[in-house]
């Protein structure tokens, strides 16, 4: 019986912690529409390859998982980063998912990219997927908190080693 009491009373506990907690409205309109504004605001700063401009849209201690990189954390290293001259002729981000509450949201969706790195003789052509973390500024707008990427292109395979 005082077992089932115990349960019964933390339970009651549980559910009043519960009725405290912060309900978190899910994305608004506007939330919605500003995370659009943020994606094609970055899409047009890759295509001007504008390292400082990218790095304005991450939070002051944003994290962008770059592949086959190191993280670069903090809006320095993020635009020493994207500091690569590069002729970039198509970038393209189509979101899958976009969803979050509050202050916090999420999107995944795939890339398209093509760009010529200085004093490449070729374009690389890429498509992949993506994910950010986003949270919402105190102005009502939206930065990256996190982005990862990766490619679809399989990895190249090394070169076989000359026999002696």
């Amino acid at each position: 019986m005082r077992e089932q009491m115990t349960k019964l009373g933390l339970g009651a506990v549980a559910v009043v912690l519960a009725a405290c907690m912060p309900v978190q409205a899910p994305l608004t309109d506007a939330d919605r529409a500003a995370i659009d504004q943020l994606r094609e605001t970055y899409r047009q700063a890759v295509v001007a390859n504008d390292a400082a401009a990218i790095a304005a849209l991450y939070t002051a201690d944003g994290v962008e998982m770059a592949p086959n990189m190191t993280i670069a954390q903090g809006s320095a290293a993020i635009e020493e980063r994207n500091s690569i001259p590069m002729a970039v002729t198509q970038f393209m981000l189509h979101p899958a998912e976009t969803a979050g509450t509050g202050d916090l949201a999420y999107e995944r969706g795939t890339f398209m990219f093509t760009g010529t790195p200085e004093g490449m003789p070729v374009p690389i052509d890429d498509t992949g997927k993506y994910m950010v973390v986003l949270r919402k500024q105190a102005d009502g707008s939206w930065k990256f908190a996190a982005a990862i990427w990766n490619s679809d292109l399989p990895m190249p395979m090394p070169m076989p080693m000359p026999e002696m």
